[in-house]
This record gives structure tokens, sequence and C-alpha cells, in this order.
């Protein structure tokens, strides 16, 4: 596996860290970068908690709807004239933050970020790497994709240092200035080292899907029976994580885990979603995403099982390490299936749809479990609740594209 990951390395590392770095870049929009600054700004603005957290869903919902709208570009625009509005959108999110003095300017700034960052950088990473590979695209959207948990390891460390140095909302400056003076020329210079796609280089475009298949628009996925199957799996894994660590405290305090026990629980989610997708990358190439589809709940179905029949501190540590596999194969099944089912043509189109169901999902997890948790569930009731939902969509997705079900 890892001569696979240094070869292509090797051959493609231009277009490699240029993924990477969108990526990365993209965590200045991400709730674990942004919940640095909750509590200061509510203080600043005089906000409750409940309001500060409705204008962060509102933001950020709204972000998910645009995306949709606005995502398709990347599919008609030349990749460094994209990279670079995207950067400057950034850039201007970050000076918003920097100045920021009211609610509104607050939810304007957040949806920037949310957009900008959360949004169109790994949006206009993944797209990319499906586009430019082909016979390494597992590969290459797992490299991609690690920039996340590569901002989760760094950049609070970084943050809680710049904060003590300038203060919380000046740092928004340092974001900005290391945005557009060290990402945006950085980027354009590892595309302009790039060279011929993999693609191009092979002639493998269609290696992995027929030949009478046509490259397919967001149309022709909407239509698509075999997306409406396999989308309840593929948005699970967001779902119920997202909805997990919303309402924490509930499970923890039914369960009697501690906030600290769940805190070190977070080490081993965080490097098993790492390994997860550099694994799921070797296979993909190997089997194709579509074939591997029908394992994506698995882990899951019975991290939530263990978790809601055990109460034991291990049984922690079992539910992380099974969110952790299901996250990280989530990430790349999921950017590499689209390339494989539909082609790479609008490739950018139905990745913003993707993303903008993948938001409004993740936006309603935490009101449909807080509803459960006001009617009186118990949390064991809770967990088995999300693992029914996993097993009914893992029936679903092994009807949806059943001509790539050939043993493996």
């Amino acid at each position: 596996m890892i001569r696979g990951y240094v070869d292509v390395l090797r051959s493609y590392w231009p277009m490699l860290v240029f993924g990477l770095l969108t990526v990365f870049f993209g965590n200045f929009g991400q709730s674990f970068f942004i919940s640095w600054f909750g509590a200061p700004i509510q203080e600043k603005l005089g906000l409750s908690a409940s309001a500060y957290g409705s204008a962060y869903s509102v933001a950020t919902l709204i972000s998910g709807l645009t995306i949709m709208a606005i995502g398709g570009l990347v599919d008609k625009l030349s990749l460094r004239l994209f990279i670079t509005l995207i950067a400057l959108g950034l850039f201007v999110a970050s000076l918003l933050m920097w100045q920021m003095n009211s609610l509104f300017s607050l939810v304007i700034a957040l949806f920037m970020l949310r957009f900008f960052g959360q949004g169109l950088m790994p949006h206009t990473a993944m797209t990319v790497m499906g586009r430019y590979f082909s016979v390494n695209r597992g590969k290459s959207i797992s490299i991609a994709g690690n920039g996340v948990p590569l901002g989760e390891m760094i950049l609070p460390s970084l943050l809680v240092l710049i904060i003590a140095l300038v203060g919380w909302q000046n740092s928004w400056l340092v974001v900005a200035l290391v945005v557009i003076g060290a990402y945006l020329p950085t980027a354009h210079w590892l595309l302009h080292r790039a060279g011929p796609s993999e693609v191009e280089r092979l002639g493998m475009e269609k290696r992995l899907r027929p030949d009478d298949i046509p490259d397919g628009s967001r149309r022709t996925v909407l239509k698509d029976k075999r997306f409406w199957l396999a989308l309840p799996l593929l948005l699970a894994p967001g779902f119920i994580v997202t909805g997990i660590f919303i309402q924490q405290a509930f499970i923890l305090s039914e369960k009697g885990w501690s906030t600290g026990l769940f805190a070190t629980s977070f080490i081993v989610y965080g490097g098993v979603h790492w390994v997860a997708s550099l694994v799921t990358g070797t296979l993909v190439d190997r089997y194709s995403a579509a074939r591997l589809l029908i394992f994506l709940g698995v882990p899951l179905f019975v991290g939530l099982v263990l978790a809601g029949t055990f109460e034991g501190i291990w049984v922690v540590f079992i539910m992380m390490t099974m969110l952790g596999i299901g996250i990280g194969m989530t990430g790349t099944i999921m950017n590499a299936l689209w390339a494989e089912i539909y082609g790479t043509t609008h490739l950018g189109a139905i990745r913003s749809l993707i993303t903008a169901l993948g938001v409004i999902s993740t936006a309603a997890s935490p009101v449909l479990l807080g509803l459960m948790i006001d009617a009186g569930i118990t949390a064991s009731v809770l967990l088995w609740s999300m693992a029914a939902y996993v097993l009914v969509s893992l029936v679903l997705a092994r009807q949806s594209f059943r001509v790539w079900h050939a043993p493996l």
C-alpha cells in the first residue's frame, strides 16, 4: 500500500500537493476551527448560546444551498481563475471576521467562511482529483482529503498561540494574510508545475465505467433511481457523527461516560479516520468505489449497536473507532463514486449537489436527535435507532448500482 502512494506522489506530486493544500486551507471554514471563537463572539455581541447557534446554522444552510448553484462553475471556468476567486472570497471572509461588530456582519462573515472555506475549497480539490486521475483516483482523493485531519492536528495548537499573541479578532487578519500571501501564490505555482493528467497520459478515463454509459449531468443523476437508493447510506456517516458529537452531553450522561474519556477517544477517532482513508484509497483503485459502497455502513452499524447495548469504558473507544472507519471510508468512496458512474465532464455540478445534500443532512441531524431526546427516549434507544437507519440504508444501497456488484 505504501509503495503505491509513494509511486503516485513521485509522478504527480504538484497536483496532489495542490489538492492537499486546498483542503487544508478550507479548514478555516470548518466547524472545529470556528468553534474556538464561539465564546468571545458571544461575549462581544452579547449573544446567547441559542442565538449564536442559530446564526451559525442559518449561515451554514445558506452556504450549502449556494454551493449547489455555484459549485458547477468549476466545470466551466479555468481552474486557476476559479481557485483565485475562492481564495479572494476566503480572504474577504477573514477580513469581515476581523472587523465583525454586529449580528448581521457575523452572519455574513460566517456564510462566506462556510461557503468559500468549508464548501468550495474541498469541493474544488476533490473535483480536480476525480477529473485529473483515473487509475489512481482513490489514492489521490485520499491524499487530498487528509488535509482535514492534518488541519485538526495542527491548527488548534497554532491558533491558541496566535490568539495569545495578537488576540482572537486580530487572528483573523493573520488568516487573511496567510490565504492571500501564502496559499494563492503557492496554488498557482503548483498548478503551473502540474503536467498532463493521469487520464491524458494513460488514456483510461473510462476504465471503470462501461463504454455505453455517457458522461452524466446533474439532471441525469436526479433521474437515476440508483442514486436515490444509495443516497441514504452515503449521507449516514455525516448525519450520525454530527448528531452524536452535538448531542454528546446527553449520551455521556446517560451512559455514565466522562467528558475526559470522550475527549481522549477523539485521538483514536482522528487516527483511525486517517488510516481508514488511506486504506480505502488503495481499495478503491483496486476494486472501484461502487463495489465498496455496500460495505460503507458496516462499521457504523457495529459501533452503534455495541454502544447502544453496553456501557463499559471500552465501548467508547470501539464506537469512536467504528465512526472513524466509517468517516474515513466515506470521503474516499463518495468522491470517487461519481466519477466512476457518471464521468468527469459535469463532476463539479454533481459534487455540488451532493455537498448541498450533505450540509442539509448534517444541519438536520442535531434537530431530529434533539426532538427524540425531548420526547424522552434513552441514549441506548437513540443509538439503536441510528443503527436501524444504517441497516435500512445498507439494504437500499445493495439495490443501487447493482451492475457493479461483481464478486471481489
